[in-house]
């Protein structure tokens, strides 16, 4: 049975995945005029100099030191990880194969979350989310010519596995402090090393850099590294780390309709089709049942 509490938190973390879908077609725009390090560094720049401002005006208090490994490890995979991998896979692969891609992070969140944060999915819901981890490998083989995986490929693995401990790491620390606050932690403590590593990649001819590619970057800097946590991270303190991160199978199709007006991909008929199988896994696996194992809530 879903309580209310746990519909508050479904409602929440489908927000912070629409907001999340825009990462790839964003990121996928901002490489065309900045190498993958620099749009790296410079997002979490961006991220860390907004979460410094907030965390001042809001006096809020320094962790205590027995959760700085934990917020240290969440943040190498958010600000540094997810990222970079993305970056890196869309100088080769489009948009909408990314956003596919992206449908197996839930199998990837349910595992770490199973191993990580004790909770216990049901076996119908490790079946469904199978399901979709399969349509997505299917559909990954379909689209590539020889059968095998490319490079871009191996990039969004790394992106999965980046964005599915990120997740965990993150909804654990939902527990003691409020989700804002726990991503503000994380792009704060690495603000002096994004800041200085910009700064040494700063790009040589910026005259050259369009204004789309520029637009890309305040979106993965403003939004994809930072707002977007403060929605999902909430959502996983209230509904659970795995039930909310299933919701991410829902990226496939989003991604799908962003990448066709933003970066000009055409929207494929086989493309649409598995997103739309993916979509239907999570229908029926949200119906399914996710022991969690009591913590407090966070308060502030």
């Amino acid at each position: 049975m879903i309580t209310s509490r746990q519909n508050l938190g479904l409602t929440l973390g489908f927000i912070g995945v629409c907001m999340f879908a825009g990462t790839l077609p964003a990121t996928r725009i901002a490489v065309q005029g900045f190498d993958p390090w620099f749009l790296t560094a410079a997002r979490a720049a961006i991220a860390g100099f907004a979460s410094v401002l907030l965390l001042l005006m809001t006096r809020r208090r320094i962790p205590p030191r027995s959760l700085w490994l934990e917020i240290a490890v969440a943040a190498i995979c958010t600000v540094i990880g997810f990222p970079l991998f993305a970056a890196l896979a869309m100088r080769t692969v489009p948009a909408a194969h990314g956003g596919v891609v992206l449908g197996i992070l839930p199998l990837a969140t349910a595992v770490a979350a199973a191993v990580l944060a004790h909770e216990r999915p049901s076996r119908g819901f490790w079946l469904l989310t199978l399901c979709g981890a399969g349509i997505v490998l299917l559909f990954v083989m379909r689209s590539n010519e020889n059968t095998a995986f490319a490079a871009g490929d191996l990039f969004l693995l790394g992106m999965v596995v980046s964005g599915a401990l990120g997740y965990t790491w993150s909804g654990r620390l939902t527990a003691h402090m409020p989700g804002w606050e726990v991503i503000s932690w994380q792009v704060a403590i690495f603000l002096p090393a994004a800041a200085l590593a910009t700064i040494l990649l700063w790009p040589k001819a910026l005259g050259g850099v369009p204004a789309s590619a520029w637009a890309g970057l305040a979106y993965v800097g403003l939004i994809s590294q930072y707002m977007a946590f403060f929605v999902f991270n909430a959502a996983m303190a209230m509904a659970g780390i795995a039930r909310v991160g299933q919701l991410t199978l829902l990226q496939p199709f989003a991604v799908v309709i962003l990448a066709w007006p933003i970066n000009g991909e055409p929207i494929r008929l086989e493309t649409v089709v598995f997103a739309t199988a993916v979509v239907v896994t999570v229908l029926l696996a949200q119906r399914t049942q996710v022991a969690r194992r009591l913590v407090p809530e966070a308060h502030g």
